[in-house]
């Protein structure tokens, strides 16, 4: 059913109107008496989970950064089966993101193009939400991806980022230093060891006991992914992520004109599979083996999810699939795995 509602209904709203209406349907999920109903249908089996990080997670796929921004939508998330929700990315300043419009669906290439800019309402307004969740106790592990504000400059980036893990590291079970967003100006320059470093080595510091992981681009060279993977395990960190949205365009289905009308930004969904396998091994083979590698890019199915376990990843991330599978993804998931088949 959802597949006829996405074509039919869907695709006729603005994207991100219709991604704050789908978060509207999401909070509600998780409010008691829906999170009990919604449960009973989606919650994953217990044979599905993972210890990573010192953590229990209930399911190896977990939303991506970029969907809730706001820690807005943690317990409803949880209540449709996802085993653990990204939160972010939050910068230590309140910022409006980047002129709209700045998401576009690519939906032959079952894709999204997105130029949001770190739209956000602070570190502040996210503590405060967290301190409530902590209170209610959610039946998910809360990331928190942390992300440098616009107005600060790339010299003060590593102030930036400290202000941020200070006030968001004790409400996290772990906490994601993304520096490699292409709709930040400035911010993938970042991922230069020289720079990362010092970066990565003052935001352990903020951190404290939380676990803390990088999140790095698909576009970087294998040698420099290396560079870093090694750089994140000699500055004591817990894991990476691998990877965020591409700038790549080649091998799409959609036309050129359309394309090249939704402009600049970064590209998520199917056709990052490949890269996304790609960077997993890449990484995977450069860290040791009880180092947390989380695999993101282009997973739909549970095979999808199969594949990337069984090439290394700890934990699995999906974002674009979600807008295209609907409610029911994760669910969609968690019997996959459980049968062990394919493409579901």
């Amino acid at each position: 059913m959802y597949p006829l509602l996405f074509r039919v209904v869907l695709t006729r709203f603005d994207p991100e109107f219709a991604h704050h209406a789908a978060m509207v349907v999401i909070r509600v999920l998780g409010v008691p008496p829906f999170s009990w109903v919604t449960r009973a249908i989606t919650s994953p089996s217990n044979e599905q989970q993972v210890e990573a990080l010192g953590l229990t997670f209930d399911s190896p796929l977990g939303v991506a950064a970029g969907f809730d921004k706001n820690a807005v939508g943690v317990r409803g998330l949880a209540a449709l089966g996802f085993g653990h929700v990204e939160v972010g990315t939050i910068t230590a300043i309140a910022q409006e993101g980047n002129p709209k419009p700045r998401l576009f669906r690519l939906v032959l290439d079952r894709a999204v193009i997105n130029r949001m800019g770190f739209n956000n309402a602070g570190a502040d307004a996210a503590a405060r939400r967290l301190e409530k969740l902590r209170r209610r106790r959610p039946k998910t592990v809360i990331g928190v991806n942390i992300g440098k504000s616009r107005v600060v400059e790339v010299e003060h980036a590593t102030a930036d980022y400290v202000a941020s893990a200070t006030r968001l590291a004790p409400l996290a079970d772990y906490l994601a230093v993304n520096v490699s967003s292409p709709n930040t100006p400035g911010l993938r320059g970042l991922q230069a060891v020289e720079t990362l470093a010092p970066l990565l080595r003052a935001v352990k510091a903020a951190a404290g006991s939380t676990p803390l992981l990088v999140k790095i681009a698909p576009d970087l060279p294998d040698e420099e992914i290396v560079a870093i993977a090694r750089l994140a395990v000699s500055e004591g960190l817990d894991g990476i992520i691998a990877h965020n949205t591409t700038i790549s365009r080649e091998g799409l289905k959609t036309d050129a004109d359309t394309v090249e009308a939704a402009g600049a930004g970064g590209l998520s969904g199917a056709p990052l599979r490949e890269r996304a396998m790609e960077v997993l091994r890449v990484v995977r083979d450069a860290v040791p083996s009880e180092f947390c590698v989380i695999s993101v890019g282009g997973v739909e199915t549970a095979a999808d999810v199969r594949e990337r376990l069984d090439a290394g990843a700890t934990l699995v991330q999906g974002y674009t699939a979600f807008l295209y599978r609907g409610p029911l993804w994760a669910r969609q998931i968690d019997r996959g795995l459980r049968r062990g088949t394919a493409r579901a």
